[in-house]
C-alpha cells in the first residue's frame, strides 16, 4: 500500500467522496481509483462505487465498502472478486447498483 491508513484522512459521507481517490483492498493493496459514486441522493441511498482498475471497471456494492475517507476508500474484497459492470446482467440484478454502474459507464459524460 502506498499510503498508510492514517494518511486516508477523516471518514466522509458518500456525498463528498471525490472521484479519482485511490481504492484499497483489505490487503492494503491499491486496486484502482473511484470512477463514480453510485447513489440516489434524493432518497439518501448509497448503491456503491464504480472503480477504475488496470483491468477495466469494477463495482463494489454498498455492503462491499468498508470505509470512505477524504483521501481514499477501502473495500472488503480484492478487485478480482468485485463484479464487472456489463450489459448482460441476470434479470435479478437489473434493479441493483451493478445495473446503475453499467448505465453510468455507457452514458456520455
Amino acid at each position: 500500500m502506498t499510503e498508510k491508513a492514517e494518511d486516508l484522512g477523516e471518514p466522509v459521507a458518500y456525498l463528498v467522496l471525490r472521484e479519482g481517490v485511490p481504492v484499497y483492498a483489505p490487503s492494503g493493496d491499491t486496486i484502482g481509483t473511484v470512477a463514480h459514486v453510485l447513489a440516489d441522493e434524493p432518497e439518501d441511498v448509497f448503491h456503491g462505487l464504480l472503480i477504475k482498475t488496470s483491468d477495466g471497471h469494477r463495482f463494489a456494492s454498498g455492503d462491499q465498502v468498508a470505509g470512505l475517507y477524504e483521501n481514499g476508500a477501502i473495500v472488503t474484497e480484492p478487485a478480482e472478486k468485485l463484479a464487472r459492470p456489463s450489459a448482460d446482467l441476470p434479470e435479478e440484478r437489473h434493479d441493483s447498483g451493478l445495473k446503475r454502474a453499467w448505465d453510468w459507464l455507457v452514458q456520455p459524460h
